[in-house]
């Protein structure tokens, strides 16, 4: 791989994780769980999140192939901890660069700093693997073990948060930083819409008149380029009066909104007129559920609770509102908080994989619900399945449904993965 590609970025130590569970995002816990599924010794690895929960990792340093920090023992020893994973060749960059041009979606969300996972499903069809998979985190340590040590696994934990961060840590990881990516997809999605047709004259027009014009146009000037991030809009100086409902805080979230949303339809249009503008195919999202995109960009608490309220939930219903945005966006949010009936051929299909994954995975027959949804022992975690063919875990917190973890094709690894899970969904 060329050095021309190559980068690193340094994250600074974040602080202790005392109080909570690492990886809240679906990119995240899949870093978690090829470390797990790597690793020979579980002892090392509880010791190692007990290191990394107390913030004992320094800066992290994120190389193509490799992420280093030093980490602290509980006497205050000090290793140098490296994670090395496997990169991706340039063929396969070129895959997932082809990939992400297919869809409007794939590039807005990259520019917007997000891996969703559809995204990582399209590129593994593509036979590109983002993600590491079981044996491909490489530890090597100044202490010398030969396998996972605390040190290595207490990097492994600080890696997931920061995943949970930047998403694209992943790409760097993998060999390619963001600077590379997006000048990669600026200039394919500038050579597709300046392709034209077979004779290099737009479509629709003769070829003599624009023969007869060519001296006469000037020439188009270069597009502009796609800012790294959205610009601050101003902050609204609003003198209002008693009882006035402007609110200064509601406004400047939706200026913010708009800025970043400008700078996504800016990316689709550069990106070509081979992609749909758009949302990126997720669709027109409805009044109810914009609130809860808007609320999952972490607005102060007041626009949260104004949110929630102009959408008839309460405070706890919005709160799993934005977990469920954050694991899948609006097909999400749609498992949680709606109903529906597949139909006789998908349902007969559904129960014969949830009774396969019974039989296979030793875990007691889920109970149908109706309305795509299967119980588990006790009563107190579920299955459910989207409309998309999706499995979703659930679990129930204070007496309503939580959206427990990332949508999988498979009921019985779902169901596995929220029935073992060790608090980190």
């Amino acid at each position: 791989m060329s050095g021309a590609h190559e980068d690193e970025a340094t994250f600074g130590a974040l602080p202790p994780a005392r109080g909570r569970g690492f990886a809240e995002t679906w990119c995240g816990r899949a870093w978690l769980k090829a470390l797990e599924d790597t690793a020979l010794d579980g002892e090392q690895l509880k010791r190692g999140r007990a290191r990394a929960r107390a913030g004992a990792v320094g800066a992290v340093t994120v190389r193509p192939g490799r992420i280093t920090a030093v980490v602290a023992d509980r006497d205050g020893a000090a290793h140098r901890a490296d994670v090395l994973v496997q990169r991706l060749s340039d063929a396969e960059w070129e895959r997932f660069v082809g990939t992400v041009l297919e869809r409007a979606g794939h590039a807005a969300a990259l520019l917007d700093r997000d891996v969703p996972p559809h995204l990582v499903e399209d590129a593994a069809a593509a036979g590109v693997e983002l993600l590491p998979g079981v044996g491909d985190l490489e530890a090597q340590c100044a202490c010398g073990a030969w396998d996972h040590c605390p040190h290595t696994s207490a990097l492994c934990y600080q890696v997931a948060r920061l995943l949970d961060r930047d998403p694209l840590v992943l790409l760097l990881l993998r060999g390619r930083g963001e600077r590379w990516l997006l000048e990669r997809l600026t200039a394919l999605g500038a050579a597709d819409a300046g392709a034209g047709d077979a004779t290099g004259e737009p479509e629709g027009v003769r070829a003599d008149e624009a023969f007869a014009m060519g001296d006469i146009l000037p020439a188009l000037p270069s597009p502009p380029p796609v800012p790294q991030q959205a610009g601050a809009p101003p902050s609204p100086a609003v003198e209002t009066a008693a009882g006035s409902r402007v609110d200064a805080s509601a406004l400047e979230v939706l200026a913010a909104d708009a800025a970043r949303r400008a700078r996504l339809l800016l990316a689709e249009v550069l990106a070509g007129p081979s992609l749909p503008a758009g949302r990126g195919g997720d669709g027109e999202l409805t009044v109810a559920q914009d609130a809860v995109r808007l609320a999952a960009g972490a607005p102060p608490p007041s626009v949260v609770a104004r949110l929630a309220a102009g959408t008839g939930r309460d405070g706890v219903g919005m709160d799993l509102a934005v977990r469920a945005w954050r694991l899948g966006g609006a097909a999400a949010l749609e498992v949680l908080e709606e109903e529906w009936e597949p139909e006789p051929t998908a349902a007969a299909r559904a129960q014969a994989l949830v009774a396969t994954a019974a039989e296979e995975g030793g875990h007691p027959a889920l109970v149908p619900l109706g309305g795509g949804r299967w119980a588990g022992a006790g009563g107190d975690v579920q299955v459910r399945l989207g409309p998309d063919g999706r499995w979703w875990p659930y679990r129930r917190e204070d007496g309503r449904w939580a959206p427990a973890g990332p949508a999988g094709r498979d009921p019985g690894m779902v169901l596995a993965a929220l029935l073992e899970g060790d608090g980190a969904w």
